[in-house]
């Protein structure tokens, strides 16, 4: 029974090891963190957020004029503070105007109105301009000219019509030279005094780097006369249009002074107004369309 229990406790004691050897406890791999989602940038969102914000308030803030002259448009004809005969409300002015867009009239009288407004002014900018700059440049020209001038910007253009009228008679000729003739005072005096106001410190400096004089009046006096021709440029735009319908009213047969002078000899009085939308709608817009074009040419101006 011992020689039994001996040799069990024998092979046991052979298998297990020694007591100064522990068996080695085997841990467990540490499982992978987690992967943590990288958030979305949030201040490009944020900016831009911001930046829609600040137009749309900057929108709401321009148009909050308009909107409350078209709502007092339309109210006060209907509550009957003015008569709406002779003031309907805009919404009956929408409706004449969407018509008039619809059977093609207002196409036709706006495409002859913007001929020979965009014709005149065009020609004046061509003449105003190069005259502009000779007469500010060069001091005799500007002696020699200068009474002239004075004689004649203080003369009305619509005082001059009737004899544009009997000189080129009431065909396109005639309506287009009184465009001219208002669209070149406003340029032609705004190039002059641009050119006359250049800063000298500017002009010294450039006269101290022996720039020849074509030079200095490319590289200094024409870039620093550029906003002064272009708040010309829109005020003869301006006056291209307000001329012009003037002038539509006597003599012609499209246009949308005829349109305008025609709707009130026959009491449309919808239509009426309708053209006289439409008028300031095109002198907005073109007006923008200068402005962008002023900011093309100075981009070199450096932003006060």
């Amino acid at each position: 029974m011992s020689t039994g229990t001996d040799t069990t406790v024998a092979a046991l004691a052979g298998l297990a090891p020694p007591a100064d050897e522990a068996p080695a406890v085997r841990k467990p791999a540490p499982a992978p963190a987690p992967a943590t989602p990288t958030p979305a940038p949030a201040v490009p969102r944020a900016a831009s957020a911001g930046r829609l914000g600040r137009l749309l308030r900057a929108a709401g803030l321009r148009s909050a004029a308009i909107l409350a002259l078209l709502a007092l448009w339309e109210t006060a004809p209907r509550l009957g503070l003015v008569d709406a005969i002779f003031l309907p409300p805009v919404s009956e002015v929408a409706e004449a105007w969407w018509e008039l867009l619809a059977d093609g009239q207002l196409g036709e009288h706006t495409g002859a109105s913007l001929i020979r407004s965009l014709g005149g002014f065009g020609i004046a900018v061509v003449l105003a301009v190069p005259l502009g700059l000779l007469i500010g440049w060069y001091r005799p020209v500007a002696a020699l000219l200068g009474p002239l001038l004075e004689v004649f910007r203080n003369t009305a253009a619509l005082a001059l019509l009737p004899v544009f009228v009997l000189l080129l008679g009431i065909g396109e000729t005639s309506k287009v030279s009184i465009v001219v003739y208002a669209c070149v005072w406003p340029i032609l005096l705004n190039t002059i005094s641009a050119v006359g106001n250049a800063d000298p410190t500017l002009v010294k400096l450039a006269r101290s780097m022996d720039l020849s004089t074509p030079r200095l009046f490319q590289k200094v006096i024409l870039p620093a006369s550029v906003p002064a021709i272009f708040t010309g440029i829109r005020l003869a735009g301006a006056v291209s249009i307000l001329v012009l319908v003037a002038a539509e009213m006597i003599g012609a047969k499209a246009g949308l002074g005829y349109l305008i002078n025609a709707s009130q000899y026959n009491f449309a009085i919808p239509q009426m107004y309708a053209g006289i939308v439409t008028i300031s709608a095109i002198g907005v817009a073109f007006n923008q369309l200068l402005v962008t074009i002023e900011r093309r040419l100075s981009l070199w101006r450096v932003p006060a």
